[in-house]
């Protein structure tokens, strides 16, 4: 089920005029900050989440920061029905979408023989079954109304690499980083274009939000930047998209450091401040 609201407010032109965005994730982090600046350049946002409160705070951020258009979605990423409902109501109440950012994911720490396995599978229908819930319902959504349409989808840069404590995650991550490019590898003539950010620490409540079977609550490993450096970088790919379905995608540069685990068992390689820049 999904349940939603809307309002109109002082944007920068009508309804429609700029894009029509739906934003995953919408009511933290990454996805609240890249909500904003949209909103700052007159999009038309669907802002999607499992928190209402928070979504409806943050539409009406949205809509005094230039949104014609703010429309909050309550809806669980995980749940298929939920998404293809969700572009549904976007349609009837906005418009059809034609930009969607993938912003929502979750986080597990604990040696892996230790994690339950209800939580692991959890964690992989939120952030494995929820990008493929999310990419087919855009997908199919742009063909429909006949659109070029712009998916950007988050892995992470754990999904090149592997650390330990945090296997549900990598995991998960990797798995996003191979369905991407899949799904670029099909979109490569005359499609879509299909976008991956691979951010490295960010400073979000994934964390302080994170099953912990380590006796410790996990934190970003350094150095850490914060959502709103990373939303920059998300929306430049939606101002200045690449040519083709190829998106552009971070690099990772070196393996992150884990604070608050035994230095015996942390990589020994620093890590690098991790810029979006094409392929």
């Amino acid at each position: 089920m999904t349940d939603a609201s809307t309002g109109a407010g002082p944007g920068t032109g009508a309804a429609g005029a700029g894009r029509v965005v739906l934003v995953t994730g919408a009511s933290s982090g990454i996805g609240r900050e890249t909500a904003l600046q949209l909103a700052a350049r007159g999009d038309s946002l669907v802002l999607l989440a499992r928190r209402t409160a928070e979504l409806e705070v943050l539409r009406r951020a949205c809509l005094r920061t230039g949104s014609p258009e703010a429309l909050v979605i309550t809806a669980d990423v995980s749940d298929a029905d939920a998404i293809e409902e969700a572009f549904t109501t976007a349609s009837a109440e906005i418009g059809p979408v034609d930009t969607v950012v993938h912003a929502a994911g979750v986080a597990a720490y604990g040696r892996f023989e230790e994690i339950p396995a209800a939580s692991f599978d959890r964690l992989f229908d939120i952030n494995v079954g929820g990008t493929a819930n999310v990419a087919r319902s855009a997908l199919r959504h742009f063909d429909a109304h006949e659109l070029t349409g712009n998916l950007i989808l988050f892995g992470s840069v754990v999904g090149r690499i592997s650390t330990p404590y945090l296997s549900p995650y990598v995991a998960s991550k990797w798995a996003v980083h191979g369905l991407v490019r899949c799904l670029q590898a099909e979109q490569a003539r005359g499609g879509h274009r299909v976008s991956l950010v691979e951010p490295g620490g960010v400073d979000t409540t994934i964390y302080e939000k994170a099953a912990s079977y380590l006796g410790v609550q996990g934190k970003p490993p350094p150095p850490v930047d914060d959502a709103e450096k990373v939303a920059r970088a998300t929306v430049a790919l939606l101002d200045h998209p690449p040519p083709g379905a190829l998106g552009r995608s971070t690099e990772p540069g070196h393996v992150p450091r884990l604070p608050g685990l035994p230095r015996r068992l942390r990589p020994d390689r620093r890590t690098a401040d991790v810029p979006a820049r094409s392929r």
